[in-house]
C-alpha cells in the first residue's frame, strides 16, 4: 500500500461542475468528497447517516427548516441524520464532505441532482 499526501487544490483543479462530489479518500467505512456547490440544492434528509461539510474557499448557506448557518472558509458543520437540510452558495464555494459510503447525496429525494455512482480523483 503507497501512503500520499491529497493536494485538495489540484483535486479542485480536475473539474468545474456544481453539485456533483468526487471521492478523494476513505477511512473507517467514510469517504472524503470533494464539491464545488454553486446555486441552490434541494430539501432533503438522510434517515441513517450523518454528513459533514467542511467550507474549503467561499461561502454559502445551510438551510435548516428552524433557522439558517452562514459556512464561510475554515467552517464546517455535521447534519445529524433524519434533518432536513438545503445547501445555497450564492457564489461558487468549494467543500470537503466526510460521509458514510452508502450516503446518497439527495438524501430521501431523487431527482436531477442525485448521484448514484461518484467518480474518484
Amino acid at each position: 500500500m503507497s501512503i500520499e499526501k491529497v493536494k485538495i487544490s489540484q483535486k479542485l483543479s480536475q473539474f468545474s461542475d456544481y453539485w456533483n462530489p468526487r471521492v478523494v479518500g476513505e477511512l473507517n467505512g467514510q469517504l472524503v468528497k470533494l464539491v464545488k456547490f454553486q446555486g441552490e440544492f434541494i430539501w432533503h434528509k438522510h434517515d441513517i447517516e450523518d454528513e459533514m461539510f467542511l467550507v474549503i474557499s467561499g461561502e454559502f448557506k445551510m438551510h435548516l427548516r428552524d433557522k439558517l448557518i452562514v459556512l464561510q472558509q475554515g467552517d464546517f458543520i455535521i447534519i445529524p441524520k433524519g434533518i432536513e437540510h438545503k445547501p445555497v452558495a450564492d457564489e461558487e464555494v468549494h467543500l470537503m464532505l466526510i460521509e458514510p459510503d452508502t450516503l446518497l447525496n439527495t438524501g430521501d429525494k431523487e431527482n436531477e441532482f442525485t448521484k448514484k455512482t461518484l467518480n474518484r480523483l
